[in-house]
């Protein structure tokens, strides 16, 4: 006669797919709702973009092995007012966080 089966592993591994595949959903579920408005704010003329001036440094590499960086005019960078990036732009908050951009030469 076999021992009782313990069934606990199997109801662990099911309750753990269902928690990655509602992760997943609400990942997703975010994302497409966040390209929705902002492609109700296009149609809309909702002000979907912005502008920030951001600092380009140019890092330069020097025969010694040290990194020199080099300034140049800030110039202005098109975002977008969403969540994540959408169109090919970054969103305005993260660009507003980080208004030096780094050139690798």
């Amino acid at each position: 006669m076999q021992p009782p089966h313990d069934n606990r592993h199997g109801h662990r591994k099911h309750r753990i797919r269902r928690l990655l595949l509602a992760s997943a959903l609400a990942a997703f579920a975010l994302y497409a709702g966040d390209y929705l408005v902002l492609r109700l704010r296009i149609m809309m003329n909702w002000n979907p973009y912005g502008t920030v001036t951001v600092q380009p440094l140019y890092a330069v590499p020097q025969k010694n092995g040290k990194m020199e960086f080099l300034t140049s005019d800030p110039q202005d960078e098109t975002c977008v007012h969403t969540l994540f990036p959408q169109a090919g732009s970054p969103p305005c908050w993260y660009l507003n966080r980080r208004k030096e951009k780094r050139v690798n030469l």
